[in-house]
């Protein structure tokens, strides 16, 4: 479950980069190497803890599930 929630606050790097003053080229690099480690930790965590718990966890991080009603 660890690796799932590291994946999930990696996610938080892309939306700060832009905002640092490092050069362009530093900036892509460390988006580009967020979103690759953080999809690993994703899958590597899913293989963990099951294919039934990681569907349920990416099913919560859908926006377009956020706003319907529970059954």
């Amino acid at each position: 479950m660890g690796f799932l929630i590291i994946s999930l606050l990696t996610w938080i790097i892309p939306v700060i980069a832009p905002f640092t003053p490092f050069s362009t080229a530093v900036k892509a690099g460390v988006i580009t190497g967020a979103i690759v480690f953080a999809e690993v930790m994703f899958w590597v965590g899913a293989l963990l803890v099951g294919k039934e718990v990681a569907a349920k966890y990416k099913g919560y991080l859908n926006p377009k599930n956020w706003r319907k009603e529970k059954e």
